[in-house]
């Protein structure tokens, strides 16, 4: 197994995201009515802060989600006030899929915070383009620790390092700040090749289902019925 450099690098959000909220008094069943005029419940809290219900706009917090996720800072104004906040919780409507409720963290700018930094994929693998291997995501995201204003949007990983199908993108690869702390083995691999299948593998693979089908209770391999002379 061949550890190759892949050149990651982090981005931060140099340009702080802003997302607009307005108390809430309607609770319970109630709120039914707020998403019928596209708006989403939500509650705010965190360390020492009273819990608050908010509302946010639909699209308002659609754009905003699309480039915050859960690991962005965004700065909430509610009532005329600032506050940092994490998106912590996120529900959906089971059959539209559409967002029904949000929980915002409050964040301490002086307290460190544990997240998930979602993993991006770039370039293209020559040991797959090449060689015709297949390629093999292990990990989409990277847990980590630091001061909410050094949370990076996201780690890009290239895959062009991946030559052979002995190289393999591992956690000790990344480019990380001094700031922030990785919450994960360095060994874990990130991405790799895997070699394709021969078609002697395939043909055992397939006889090997084949056999194991005829295990399963209740189930019964047809065979021919043997051929019966023909009277004369």
């Amino acid at each position: 197994m061949l550890y190759v450099p892949c050149f990651v690098f982090h981005e931060y959000m140099n340009k702080t995201i802003v997302l607009k909220a307005k108390i809430r008094e309607i609770t319970g069943k109630k709120v039914d009515q707020l998403r019928k005029e596209d708006l989403i419940p939500a509650i705010m809290y965190g360390h020492d802060v009273k819990p608050q219900n908010l509302a946010v706009n639909y699209l308002d917090f659609s754009r905003v989600y699309e480039k915050a996720g859960e690991s962005a800072l965004i700065e909430l104004e509610v009532a005329g006030k600032k506050a940092n906040v994490l998106v912590h919780d996120l529900q959906h409507e089971p059959m539209s899929g559409r967002f029904s409720h949000i929980d915002f963290f409050q964040v301490n700018m002086k307290e460190e915070v544990e997240t998930e930094i979602p993993l991006e994929f770039v370039g293209e693998a020559p040991a797959v383009k090449e060689l015709g291997g297949v390629l093999i995501k292990s990990l989409d995201e990277i847990s980590v620790k630091c001061l909410p204003a050094d949370l990076p949007e996201k780690y890009e990983i290239d895959i062009s390092k991946l030559a052979t199908f002995e190289d393999v993108i591992a956690v000790k690869d990344l480019i990380v700040s001094d700031k922030i702390e990785i919450l994960i083995d360095g060994e874990t691999i990130i991405a790799s090749v895997q070699e394709p299948r021969s078609q002697e593998e395939l043909e055992n693979l397939e006889q090997k289902v084949e056999e194991d089908v005829t295990k399963v209770e209740g189930v019964v391999k047809e065979t021919p019925a043997p051929e019966t002379e023909e009277k004369k």
